[in-house]
């Protein structure tokens, strides 16, 4: 694949719904043509094809599949690391060790796979971008919280150790670090509880999907000498992990 004329290529990764998709959404209508990764390919195919993008399956967990896709690609400019999750809300006494490797394999190494991939083809095109998705989590812990928590720490210390290793390169880094948003996370987090996943915005206007993608788009439109390099962005009732205003 190689990038459309004119188009600078950005990537983002866990795109087939909630931030993901929103910030390929937004990115395509800021002008680049965006390749969008995840497993679930049909729902990409639709995506693609409404932004004038591209599709392509991608399992984050998978080192051949990363390869897979990472050989699929031409020239790359913006990376957004989106692809991650949470599962469970299990005391440390009760952890469940399958959830815990699920998130660490998603939200760590996931990203890890993705970026060290795409790394040369960033710092080639003379304006590279890394957005990387955490969580207020990377910053925060909270009760029950153990498994997601240490893997946002962990993802957002891998992130943060870029800032260093790139400098002097032509490649920006981004932190962006959400709050409360209502996307498809706690369905996943409480293994499609539906009901369950609902109660985590009751009383509380959480942020949207689209929220978190604006800033995206704001921060791949700065020039390229301006690193917005951590931004926070919780919904005006929440003013920590365990703390939120709710009616």
């Amino acid at each position: 694949m190689t990038a459309v004329a004119h188009r600078p290529t950005a990537v983002v990764t866990g795109a087939s719904s909630g931030i993901g998709e929103a910030t390929a959404r937004v990115l395509a209508a800021g002008g680049f043509h965006v390749v969008v990764a995840a497993r679930r390919l049909d729902r990409l195919q639709a995506l693609a094809a409404e932004i004038d993008g591209t599709a392509l399956e991608l399992d984050v967990t998978s080192d051949a599949s990363v390869a897979a896709f990472a050989a699929a690609l031409g020239d790359v400019s913006v990376l957004v690391n989106n692809a991650g999750g949470a599962k469970g809300l299990a005391t440390v006494a009760e952890a469940d060790l399958d959830d815990w490797r699920w998130m660490w394999e998603t939200n760590v190494l996931g990203t890890l796979r993705v970026t060290k991939a795409l790394i040369p083809r960033l710092v080639a095109s003379g304006d590279g971008l890394i957005v990387t998705i955490t969580s207020i989590a990377a910053v925060e812990t909270y009760d029950n919280g153990s498994g997601y928590t240490a893997a946002k720490h962990a993802q957002s210390a891998l992130h943060r150790t870029l800032r260093g290793e790139l400098l002097g390169q032509p490649v920006r880094i981004t932190e962006i670090l959400p709050g409360m948003v209502e996307t498809d996370f706690s369905l996943v987090r409480f293994h499609g509880d539906a009901e369950r996943a609902a109660t985590v915005y009751e009383g509380i206007t959480p942020l949207t999907a689209n929220d978190v993608a604006e800033v995206v788009g704001f921060v791949a439109s700065r020039p390229s000498h301006v690193d917005l390099d951590t931004i926070v962005l919780k919904p005006r009732a929440q003013a920590s992990a365990m703390r939120a205003h709710r009616v």
